[in-house]
Parts: structure tokens; sequence; C-alpha cells
């Protein structure tokens, strides 16, 4: 569970250093990997949600 928490923080930090040097820079590259992180950081984020729900249930 620890894991999964450490992953989530590093995946929105990435995508928010992306975001960063996009608006520092301007180059499409790096937006386009912000919101392929963010797209991920947000999956992982519901599969953490789901498994307290799924431990709550059970």
């Amino acid at each position: 569970m620890l894991l999964l928490r450490f992953a989530l923080v590093l995946l929105l930090i990435g995508s928010g250093v992306c975001f960063g040097v996009y608006a520092f820079t301007r180059d499409q590259r790096y937006l386009r990997w912000g919101w392929v992180i963010l797209k991920w950081s947000l999956s992982a984020a519901l599969i953490f949600f789901g498994i307290l729900v799924l431990e709550r249930l059970l």
C-alpha cells in the first residue's frame, strides 16, 4: 500500500515538472508527456482508492 502511494506521489510530481518545463520552454512534447503522466496518476489513484474500499468491505 505504501509503495502504491509513493508511486502516485512520484507520478504527480513528474506531471507537474513536465507542465512546468512546458511553461518555460513552450515545447509541445512536455505538454504531451505531462498529460500522459497525469492520466497514469489518475489511474493509479483510482486503483489505490479501489483497494481501500475493498479492504473496508472485507
